[in-house]
């Protein structure tokens, strides 16, 4: 089992980073994810708020969870009507 030391976004590279104690480290593209999984600017800006309030969260996310489903239920969006 791994240990976690630290969990960051790192804005150089636009990645979230974890890094464990035994010098493995691990670093989710964000961009390449909101490309994959956001349909329209709700969804990533939820994306945005995880990486920078709560990068632990949005590491478990991506790599543990199902994204989709997760942004289908906390966004809702709305078209303007013409």
């Amino acid at each position: 089992m791994k240990t976690l030391i630290s969990c960051a976004y790192n804005m150089d590279n636009c990645c979230v980073e974890l890094k464990f104690a035994d010098s493995s480290m691990i670093a989710i593209d964000t961009i390449a994810v909101e490309n994959e999984v956001a349909d329209n600017m709700y969804q990533r800006s939820e994306l945005n708020y995880l990486i920078y309030n709560d990068p632990i969260g949005y590491a478990d996310l991506i790599l543990n969870g199902d994204p989709e489903t997760y942004l289908k239920t906390v966004t809702e969006y709305k078209p303007l009507d013409s």
